[in-house]
C-alpha cells in the first residue's frame, strides 16, 4: 500500500523526479491529515463518483442533547475514515468536550497506521458552529 495519496506521488514525482524512496512516517501522517481534512469537510452526495463519499451537514443531526448528537457523530466520523482512509486501522472516535468552548465541537480519532510496524497516531478534530471540520495530526 501507498504512504501518500496518488496526486501527492505524481506532484512529489514532478519536483524531484531522481527521489522515488519510501516516505517517513511523519510525511504520512501529513498526508493522511490532509486527506481528513478534505474528507470531513465535503458533504455527502456532493462528489460525482462516490455518493456517501464525506459527512453529512452536522447541522441537521438527531439529537435531544449534545451526548446523543455527538455519539452520532462519532459513529459518522468513524465510519467514513475506516470506509475511506485505508492507511489508517483500529480507527476509534471519542467526543472531548472544552468546558468553555460552546460554539465548537472537539472530537479525537485514534488509531494505527497500516505499515511493517503500526505506529499509533492521533488527530484533534474541531467542528465549529458553521460546521467547518478542522483536523491536526
Amino acid at each position: 500500500m501507498y504512504r501518500e495519496r496518488l496526486l501527492e506521488r505524481i506532484r512529489a514525482m514532478e519536483l524531484n523526479p531522481l527521489e522515488r524512496g519510501e516516505q517517513n512516517a511523519s510525511g504520512e501522517i501529513h498526508s493522511i491529515t490532509e486527506h481528513l481534512i478534505r474528507m470531513l469537510n465535503t458533504r455527502q452526495g456532493s462528489t460525482p463518483i462516490q455518493d456517501d463519499y464525506g459527512i453529512p451537514d452536522f447541522t441537521n443531526v438527531p439529537g435531544e442533547t449534545i451526548t446523543e448528537t455527538a455519539r452520532e457523530m462519532e459513529r459518522v466520523i468513524k465510519s467514513v475514515v475506516q470506509q475511506y482512509e485505508p492507511r489508517l486501522a483500529n480507527v476509534k472516535v471519542s467526543f472531548n468536550p472544552v468546558k468553555d468552548e460552546i460554539l465548537a465541537l472537539r472530537f479525537k480519532i485514534e488509531a494505527v497506521l497500516l505499515r511493517d510496524n503500526q505506529v499509533p497516531v492521533s488527530f484533534e478534530t474541531v467542528v465549529n458552529s458553521e460546521g467547518r471540520v478542522d483536523v491536526t495530526g
